[in-house]
């Protein structure tokens, strides 16, 4: 007992690194894990006092926990039951599959992430390219929602800045959670995503058994309390009109409706631009009849960090106003979970339409899409104040206040762009330009067309 015994060097410190690593997982990492779960606690519990609506327990719940619960669900355990009989596979086989989707689909939130960080860089960003507009009764449509109710915010899908534009409007409302396609599926940028509570979806996937999962998880969240935010349309407009919804999510939701348990309150947002970033792909998408907008995310990268380089040289260029104005919102339990999702959905895209904001540069291109020959810009005021006293619509206060220059920021805004030019005559599209014209003018084409049905 008593003998020395001689080792290798290379042993010693194996054992030595093996008993460190015991130690550190069973004494040091628990001490450690609690004394900064105690202090995120804290932190929420304070970050809880100044949301108007606070983060849910379901939200904070552990990535791993979800996915227990979610694949463990009595429904999904009928539905990968279902799968291995109709694809004739052994049921731990389809369970494994479950375990999969619910891996890809549950997000793993942080709220220091969230709030910390970011919401922050979505500030910055945004008011790095545009400035902000905001509905006048915005704060008053939160503020109506029963507290006890989740809410949903139903959103059209203008840019790819509609997630970041959002994120920060409602960060003194909530953490919303978003339904991500696979166009985020790219490290680090997945890693990001999630942890800013956004989940992803395969938007072509035809499975019975990732449906259930995705449905299930929905309905779980929805139930849980958590704010969602949900773009119907499927996929950006290619052409500057509202696209037909689609039912998916939205089916998920009406269909995991308790009557006796929360209400949902949908939330209709209605966002507009004086300038889509990405109008030229998407217009040229439009033609081509495809979605393959090949955006290469180097070039999303060097944007962005050319925009916050020019915040900090203090030489900021920004594209005009991006807007967002909420609907009146539809408490699910009064409209009828048993009525069909089309009208549900029908519903919803007009309490949209009615929201949409109207821009500068929006209606210059209306008044200018349909003109063969130069209108003078001082025609062109005139006629835009006549278009606008046809509206009863949300507009930001410089349009009503200080027409003439407002006009001639954004006929600015459009040559910068390579859209108009001016001639001795007047203000006139580029030839070539005339599909962006029509792309800005769509935004509010229904605005005129809802008009003219009420004349």
């Amino acid at each position: 007992m008593t003998q020395v015994v001689e080792i290798p060097l290379w042993l010693f410190v194996l054992i030595v690194l093996f008993a460190a690593v015991t130690f550190a997982s069973h004494f040091l990492f628990p001490s450690v894990r609690w004394f900064f779960r105690r202090r995120l606690e804290r932190a929420v519990t304070r970050l809880n006092e100044r949301l108007t609506r606070p983060i849910e327990p379901f939200k904070l719940a552990r990535r791993y926990d979800m996915i227990q619960r979610l694949i463990y669900d009595p429904e999904v355990t009928r539905e990968i039951v279902n799968h291995a009989q109709t694809n004739k596979v052994p049921e731990n086989v389809a369970f494994e599959r479950a375990r999969a989707y619910a891996r890809e689909i549950v997000p793993s939130f942080s709220a220091f992430t969230y709030f910390g960080l970011g919401t922050r860089m979505a500030r910055l960003l945004v008011n790095s390219i545009y400035s902000v507009w905001t509905g006048p009764h915005n704060d008053e449509v939160i503020r109506s929602i029963p507290k006890d109710a989740t809410v949903v915010f139903i959103m059209n899908h203008r840019s790819n800045m509609d997630y970041v534009l959002v994120t920060y409007l409602a960060a003194r409302t909530s953490a919303l959670s978003y339904a991500v396609g696979e166009w985020a599926r790219v490290w680090p940028l997945s890693r990001l995503i999630r942890m800013m509570g956004a989940y992803f979806i395969r938007r072509k996937s035809r499975g019975g058994l990732y449906r259930k999962v995705l449905a299930r998880y929905v309905q779980m969240a929805i139930s849980g309390g958590v704010a969602q935010g949900i773009f119907p349309e499927g996929g950006l407009s290619l052409n500057g009109r509202l696209m037909p919804p689609r039912l998916g999510l939205l089916s998920y939701v009406v269909e995991g409706h308790d009557p006796e348990g929360r209400d949902v309150v949908f939330v209709p947002v209605a966002i507009n631009y004086d300038r889509v970033l990405e109008d030229r792909v998407l217009i040229a998408a439009g033609k081509r009849g495809d979605r393959r907008f090949g955006a290469r995310i180097s070039v999303v990268v060097r944007f962005i960090l050319s925009k916050f380089w020019q915040g900090l040289r203090g030489r900021v260029t920004r594209f005009g106003t991006a807007a967002v104005a909420f609907g009146q919102p539809l408490s699910l339990s009064a409209f009828g979970a048993d009525r069909p999702v089309e009208e549900l959905a029908d519903d919803l895209m007009r309490r949209i339409e009615a929201a949409m904001p109207v821009l500068a540069v929006p209606l210059v291109c209306h008044v200018l899409q349909a003109r063969s020959e130069p209108l003078p810009e001082a025609v062109l005021i005139d006629e835009v104040k006549a278009a606008l006293e046809l509206l009863s619509v949300s507009t930001p206060p410089s349009i009503s206040e200080d027409l003439p220059a407002t006009i001639t920021a954004a006929l600015g805004q459009l040559r910068k762009h390579g859209v108009m030019e001016r001639a001795a005559d007047g203000w006139h599209p580029l030839p070539d330009q005339q599909a962006v014209v029509s792309y800005y003018a769509n935004s509010i084409a229904h605005c005129f067309e809802n008009a003219a049905s009420a004349a």
